[in-house]
């Protein structure tokens, strides 16, 4: 135990005195000791990388970049649509060869959607992972120091698979106070294209690919 230099005088001269005063404050002292109950936080990580600014701003980034990419593979699913709606209306009209070429036509535009579903979803998977561990990594920093400065020992992320957590308190929850405290250690700069590009919360889909024209 680590007792404070400047009571060194008042404890000797209680025991001079009276030595049950002693008893008691050697009790209070060693009840003093004991390590406090563990402070616990819960914070949702996930929800605090894309509201920090460098997140939204990275946000808007990753839309404009695969923005391309979605518009070509919602105008091959609309031709594939189109494909499928001229052979249904023409069941009855349109010979056996037209109906075959329409049909390899559909198969083709088929996998051609489905190959670029795979590919736009292998590159923003990709582009997501480099930004949340960027932003990630700075922001178990920020976490630590806060964690420290307010006496935390745990601090359990909500948003992780298998969270422990079944219910957490408003009062415990320091998901805003980090994004604030990282907002400040981390500004955004002004051009956009000085800051890295940051997930999106809930980015929109690929087309699903159709099913393939049927006779």
């Amino acid at each position: 135990m680590i007792v404070n230099l400047r009571n060194l005088g008042t404890l000797a001269a209680l025991a001079l005195f009276c030595l049950a005063p002693v008893r008691a404050v050697r009790a209070q002292s060693a009840a003093s000791a004991a390590p406090p109950p563990a402070k616990i936080a819960v914070m949702n990580v996930r929800n605090a990388i894309v509201a920090t600014a460098e997140g939204k701003l990275a946000q808007a980034q990753l839309q404009s970049q695969f923005a391309p990419k979605q518009n070509e593979l919602q105008n091959i699913q609309k031709q594939i649509e189109d494909l499928q709606r001229r052979m249904t209306e023409g069941a009855r009209t349109l010979s056996d060869d037209e109906k075959a070429k329409m049909q390899r036509e559909g198969e083709l535009l088929s996998r051609r959607l489905q190959r670029g579903n795979d590919d736009l979803n292998e590159e923003l998977n990709a582009a997501q992972g480099e930004v949340v561990d960027g932003i990630g990594r700075k922001m178990l920093e920020v976490l630590d120091r806060y964690s420290r400065e307010n006496g935390y020992t745990v601090v359990l992320d909500t948003s992780a698979q298998g969270s422990p957590v079944v219910y957490g308190s408003s009062q415990s929850d320091i998901t805003q106070d980090i994004v604030r405290l990282y907002d400040q250690a981390y500004p955004v700069k002004t051009g956009a294209s000085a800051a890295p590009a940051a997930p999106k919360p809930a980015t929109p889909a690929a087309p699903a690919p159709a099913k393939k024209p049927t006779q």
